[in-house]
């Protein structure tokens, strides 16, 4: 049977919504914590083949903590997650500048220093007998950030009794706009605080990736992962891939190729850890997903729940998206939303024992 329940988390100045943390939980014991400012995912605990639970995503325990700064942990991403060339695009002829807040690189990235990870949102509550939804919803209004079109954004996160956690996404605008938008969790399936996530193996269905320029931004090119470190088309521990990059990062955005497919949805990545036996699948509606290794968490010092320092490696990323700078690239799949139309897209992560 579904359980949630709903902890008053604290207020931020200018924010007329007071911030919530809500918990879902199923029979089999896996829960979900998601704060409604920047529809944070806290907690995700889920059982190992012995039943000993664990937390196993990256993140913080207070609101305090995350207000001070975070590479994005559990966080929506948006109005455009991911990167815009130099935080210019053009839509029928006008041009529009948005910030470039990427450091070093000077490139926009996840909708700016006030994307939609730093507002409060807010929610109302669906229960299922099967599963229970948060319906978390804001209107991003014409100018925010530079974007155009008062944009209406619904960000739904779920929990079923399949042990299911569903990220699902719909909005509409009331002008010609830009969108792309991603939930930014940091996973290790040994448990948040376990260490390096290198020896656990990832299978992603990706047979091309986007190569980037020295400012993370694509070349236009789609390039085949075969031959490369970018392939995990078969099962290979993150380690051994991550090892063969410069300075063991990859931060690519990867094209689903969409071999297996389940209702809507294509199986994107599969990830497993065989000390705890936990797998997590990832299935989704959108073209693609960025796979960040975490190889940059030891650039800053991050300290987590528990007190324990996140260092290099401590947890990925697999951010279900369209193509980076998409504005800018006719050829990539269109992120363009016009007036009378819906933008929808989800998202399933799939928890067992593997």
């Amino acid at each position: 049977m579904m359980k949630h329940s709903i902890q008053p988390w604290g207020h931020i100045p200018q924010q007329a919504i007071d911030v919530s943390l809500i918990t879902m939980t199923n029979s089999h014991g896996i829960s979900i914590s998601v704060s409604n400012f920047g529809c944070i995912v806290t907690s995700i605990i889920v059982p190992d083949r012995n039943g000993h639970c664990e937390d196993i995503v990256l993140g913080y325990e207070t609101l305090e903590q995350y207000l001070n700064g975070h590479p994005f942990f559990g966080a929506v991403a948006g109005r455009y997650a991911n990167r815009i060339s130099d935080g210019q695009f053009q839509l029928d002829g006008v041009k529009f500048q948005l910030e470039t807040n990427e450091l070093p690189t000077s490139q926009h990235l996840h909708g700016g220093k006030q994307g939609f990870d730093k507002f409060v949102w807010d929610y109302v509550i669906e229960e299922r007998s099967e599963a229970t939804y948060i319906h978390f919803t804001r209107l991003s209004r014409d100018g925010e950030s530079g974007y155009p079109g008062n944009l209406m954004v619904t960000h739904t996160i779920g929990l079923d009794e399949k042990n299911q956690v569903h990220y699902n996404f719909k909005s509409v605008t009331d002008a010609p706009t830009v969108i792309n938008l991603v939930n930014h969790s940091y996973y290790n399936l040994a448990g948040h605080n376990s260490g390096s996530t290198e020896n656990q193996e990832l299978k992603l269905n990706a047979d091309f990736y986007t190569p980037v320029k020295t400012n993370n931004i694509p070349t236009g090119e789609i390039k085949a992962v075969v031959g490369t470190y970018f392939d995990f088309t078969s099962s290979k521990t993150i380690g051994e891939n991550s090892l063969q990059a410069e300075n063991k990062l990859i931060d690519h955005n990867f094209i689903i190729n969409k071999k297996v497919m389940e209702d809507q949805y294509a199986l994107a990545a599969e990830m497993f850890d065989p000390e705890s036996g936990r797998r997590m699948r990832v299935l989704t509606t959108q073209p693609a997903f960025q796979f960040y290794n975490g190889a940059k968490l030891s650039n800053k010092h991050w300290i987590g729940k528990g007190g324990y320092k996140y260092e290099s490696l401590s947890g990925i990323c697999l951010e279900t998206q369209h193509y980076p700078d998409s504005p800018n690239q006719p050829h990539f799949p269109s992120t363009r939303l016009n007036p009378n139309e819906i933008f929808e897209e989800k998202t399933i992560h799939q928890f067992f024992i593997g």
